[in-house]
């Protein structure tokens, strides 16, 4: 059990009330493993008999998206997850297999933001990355040679 005060101070500060179902909400969401969808979050929350509103979930997502402290991202599948991270700037390596994502900081892409700028003449406002493969728990059952997941 991960400690869901980061996404609850987020909430405070951001001059939301701390209600009995944004708290359950903000324990869900520290509460899980990897990469989560919203669906994800109300069936448990309806498994779990939390009584939190569809709308409470998907209105919160967005406001914790809005602050930083959880990010969408894009599965090569085309679908989108959500991750629990820090509101610095940051990209993802997420496990193809489980899902458990990986938080990285800049790792070196500045430079390749500002050789991209200069080569296209665009101003780079922001950029993101995400990085897709089999975590280290995962890597071991992987078959060789590594094949791309369907």
């Amino acid at each position: 059990m991960v400690d869901p005060t980061p996404f609850l101070d987020a909430l405070a500060r951001a001059g939301l009330r701390l209600t009995a179902p944004r708290r359950a909400l903000a324990q869900l969401i520290a509460d899980q493993a990897g990469h989560f969808s919203a669906a994800d979050l109300v069936a448990e929350s309806q498994a779990r008999s939390l009584g939190i509103g569809r709308a409470t979930i998907f209105r919160t997502l967005d406001a914790l998206s809005g602050l930083g402290v959880v990010e969408r991202i894009d599965l090569p599948s085309g679908e989108h997850a959500y991750v629990g991270c820090a509101p610095t700037h940051h990209h993802h390596v997420v496990c193809s297999r489980c899902g458990r994502t990986a938080q990285i900081d800049d790792a070196g892409l500045r430079t390749v933001v500002r050789e991209v700028a200069q080569r296209t003449g665009y101003r780079v406002d922001e950029h993101k990355l995400e990085l897709f493969g089999l975590c280290p728990a995962c890597l071991p059952a992987a078959p060789f040679p590594l094949q791309r997941p369907a």
